[in-house]
């Protein structure tokens, strides 16, 4: 993985929430959305999906951006493809080990 992307510690405590993959699933069938108009289609306070964009963005899954008034979310799906391929490379070396 490139140092661009955080480690996949990280990456994977932010995936272990069913709300922050909710968020994710959301963010991806859109071009951006603020923290606000998830929070309505989720019926959560904006504060609490503001922390869970908090996580996400630290763990490099996603990214926001200035939209006149609005901060807006997307998806950064090279943070999920850096995760996959530390995974591959994981199961190969973990398949071609002598305990097997």
């Amino acid at each position: 993985m490139t140092e661009d992307f955080a480690d996949p510690e990280r990456v994977f405590a932010a995936l272990a929430d069913a709300r922050r993959r909710e968020l994710l699933e959301l963010l991806a069938s859109g071009p951006g959305a603020s923290a606000g108009g998830l929070a309505a289609e989720l019926s959560v306070s904006r504060q609490a999906v503001a922390q869970h964009l908090t996580v996400l963005e630290e763990a490099r899954l996603v990214t926001r951006r200035r939209a006149g008034r609005q901060v807006l979310f997307t998806v950064r799906p090279e943070g999920l493809l850096a995760i996959a391929e530390w995974l591959s490379v994981r199961a190969v070396a973990w398949r071609s080990s002598p305990g097997e």
